[in-house]
């Protein structure tokens, strides 16, 4: 049974989650406040968080912190703010998903079980062409300076070190891209997305090596074992 750390103030929302996620299968532990949530972590081991950003006696960027230097386990964060800074900040500092409230129950049940079986699978580090991402960290690094993306580039970033052997089609990047921002997202935006990551992370943006066009299908993880 996966056990989930639910760090949330609000108990409305605490009850109801902790009455879905039981109903799923999962072990539940609930911490209202930041030290309550330390307190826990000290004692017991979680497969997974779930981390309200606001908290009472502080944020749920430090309990995340402390998550990742104490468990290194999959942190979500529950957020009331959309506003993309809070969510480039939760990224940068290891988080692997976010979802804004209100959210529907079901999205986050897809959310903890695709987080929980990237943690299985996902690689700690990536290198390749003098990019260099820290999966763990959330850091990105370029020639070993240090490259800021914007959270939908972040996400767009972890979809290629994910399937590193397949080809990634422009209707499941829209898929996941729309999933990410909760709006929605066309052809164009991902272009321009496309674009944007390629800009920050290749070494001449016209001829890419690292996100790779697959004419008519999508594209792909340069490098990878995917016949052209």
């Amino acid at each position: 049974m996966k056990k989930v750390f639910l760090v949330e103030d609000d108990k409305t929302i605490s009850k109801n989650l902790m009455l879905l996620l039981k109903s799923e299968g999962f072990a539940v532990s609930h911490a209202c406040a930041q030290r309550e949530a330390v307190d826990m972590l000290a004692k017991s081991r979680f497969d997974i968080a779930l981390v309200d950003i606001s908290l009472p006696d502080g944020n749920g960027f430090a309990v995340c912190t402390e998550i990742k230097q104490t468990q290194n386990i999959p942190v979500i964060f529950l957020t009331a703010s959309g506003d993309e800074a809070s969510v480039v900040t939760g990224l940068n500092m290891g988080a692997d998903d976010y979802i804004t409230k209100p959210f529907r129950p079901r999205e986050l049940i897809a959310r903890i079980g695709a987080a929980l079986r990237k943690a299985d699978c996902l690689p700690a580090c990536f290198d390749r062409n003098g990019l260099s991402v820290n999966t763990v960290s959330g850091t990105v690094k370029k020639d070993g300076k240090e490259v800021f993306l914007s959270a939908l580039e972040y996400r767009l970033l972890l979809i290629f070190i994910n399937n590193p052997k397949n080809i990634i089609t422009r209707d499941r990047l829209l898929d996941e891209l729309w999933d990410a921002a909760g709006e929605f997202v066309n052809n164009n935006t991902l272009t321009v997305y496309i674009k944007r990551l390629r800009e920050k992370i290749e070494d001449d943006p016209s001829r890419p090596q690292i996100i790779l066009t697959v004419h008519g299908t999508g594209y792909r993880l340069g490098g990878s074992y995917v016949s052209e």
